[in-house]
């Protein structure tokens, strides 16, 4: 039988190696059980020392995968707390209110950017790779300017349209609707920073500003309106995310401004503005079609169902989701890196990074999904005990996401490998998918029709990228081909 080997050397050396240093002399079961563990231990911090100290392409991307999970996994936790506690607080009709006017929040700043945020991954890495500084500073300025001036039109007209169908519109939800319009132009400019630092491979500077630190302030502003004896209403939490969304833009925006100071030398600006429009509006389509797909169910529900129901359907729909985030998560770490290999032309390593991308996301996102409905009762009630009544919800979503996930961060390797246009078309057909189902079925069936809807568009949409993938890229992205393949 041949000697089992850890690391480089065999078994019995290192066990002799191990024994002379330590100067211990022991029984020869407990020297073998002791010197295995030890230098099995040794040998996986060797190997993350040398995951974190290689300069490889993919070492890289594990490393920004670890950072970009570490964030958004902390981020899940700080979410769903700061969800628990403004609907304990807010009760379930107000807390309705917030959910319904904050999904309008996020679909609007997600018209605003224009698509700029997956177009900075896409094009900052190019630039960089063939030292275009001047594009690269005219890029950083004009992006986030354009994504500040175009959400500041869109909360314009939001408020215009208010201001015609004000007298229709419930009282109850004027007062959040006119402060939450506030965060439109700073959740847009937090949008393309979060590309800038993820085109960058600036997990931290992309992620923690919008996943960790506006969570925070959030939950710390709700805080202190609850103790100064403020009513804790919708009204009062549109206000906090008012304060949480601009002094988490601020922040981000004077970081990345710090690390870009430090890093490339100034030359005047330069603006290909044909170049990046002709980039990121496929990419705006993409992007809204993604913000259809997680809230256009949210929002429908809204027209057919009472502010409590629709509190109990996005609890259960935003617990369910918490698997979302490794999907997003892989994604921004490789992104950059997909857009750097195509640049060099270096296909082996791109396939092996595709392969990677795909089994980091699924195998976690199962394990995740199970955790998950095996909590799902006790984690609905957190938020109040009749909330637990949407779990059913629950199972049907993650037969969605699942699909989602097993094809790996499908969207991302589209878009950064030139397929935008097609991958555009694959969500702009799921989106229609999944709007049409919600109007069939939330009528009727209710939540349930709504996540029904979802996990169908979802299903549909990982289809379609598998066959773009394979046709347009001869690329194998799904679970079962990369798991094979290893």
């Amino acid at each position: 039988m041949p000697r089992p080997v850890w690391g480089n050397k065999p078994h019995e050396d290192l066990s002799l190696e191990v024994s002379q240093d330590a100067k211990v002399v022991a029984s020869p079961s407990q020297s073998t059980l002791g010197i295995s563990l030890h230098v099995y231990a040794a040998d996986l911090a060797r190997r993350a020392g040398e995951v974190y100290r290689a300069e490889s392409e993919r070492s890289r991307a594990q490393r920004d995968a670890v950072t970009a999970f570490t964030v958004r996994v902390a981020s899940a936790g700080i979410l769903y707390l700061s969800q628990v506690v403004l609907a304990r607080w807010m009760g379930g009709y107000e807390y309705g209110i917030y959910v319904f006017v904050w999904t309008w929040v996020l679909v609007l700043s997600g018209l605003s950017h224009l698509g700029l945020p997956t177009a900075m991954i896409r094009l900052l890495p190019e630039y960089l790779q063939r030292g275009e500084h001047g594009l690269l500073r005219g890029l950083l300025l004009g992006g986030r300017a354009v994504a500040v001036l175009a959400g500041t039109a869109v909360a314009c007209a939001a408020l215009a349209l208010l201001w015609l169908i004000g007298d229709r519109l419930n009282s109850h939800y004027v007062l959040p609707v006119y402060l939450a319009l506030a965060c439109v132009p700073l959740c847009a400019l937090s949008d393309v920073q979060d590309g800038i630092g993820r085109g960058r491979g600036w997990m931290m500077v992309g992620l923690m500003p919008p996943y960790i630190l506006r969570p925070l302030l959030l939950l710390g502003c709700m805080t202190a309106a609850h103790l100064l004896g403020l009513p804790t209403e919708a009204g009062t939490a549109a206000g906090a995310a008012v304060v949480a969304t601009w002094v988490a833009a601020l922040v981000q925006m004077l970081l990345v401004e710090r690390r870009f100071g430090r890093e490339i030398d100034k030359p005047s600006r330069r603006y290909d503005c044909k170049r990046w429009f002709r980039v990121a509006l496929p990419l705006m389509a993409i992007a809204v079609c993604d913000i259809a797909l997680q809230n256009a169910d949210v929002l429908i529900v809204s027209a057919y169902l009472s502010p409590t129901e629709v509190g109990m359907y996005f609890a259960a729909a935003k617990t369910m989701s918490l698997i979302m985030f490794i999907h997003y998560a892989v994604g921004s770490a490789v992104a950059n890196h997909f857009s750097a290999l195509k640049a060099r032309g270096d296909h082996e390593s791109l396939e092996a990074l595709v392969r990677d991308a795909v089994n980091w996301t699924f195998w976690p996102s199962l394990i995740a999904a199970v955790a998950i409905l095996a909590l799902g009762k006790p984690l609905l009630w957190l938020f109040s005990p009749q909330y637990t009544a949407a779990y059913p919800v629950m199972f049907v979503l993650a037969i969605g996401f699942l699909a989602r996930a097993s094809m790996g961060p499908a969207e991302f390797i589209l878009n950064m490998l030139g397929e935008q246009q097609l991958c555009a078309l694959v969500l702009v057909v799921s989106a229609v998918l999944d709007v049409a189902l919600s109007f069939a079925l939330v009528p009727v069936f209710g939540m349930l029709g709504a996540a029904v809807a979802t996990s169908v568009a979802l299903i549909t949409a990982a289809v379609m990228n598998y066959a773009v993938a394979r046709r347009r890229l001869e690329l194998e992205i799904s679970i079962w081909n990369s798991s094979r393949a290893r």
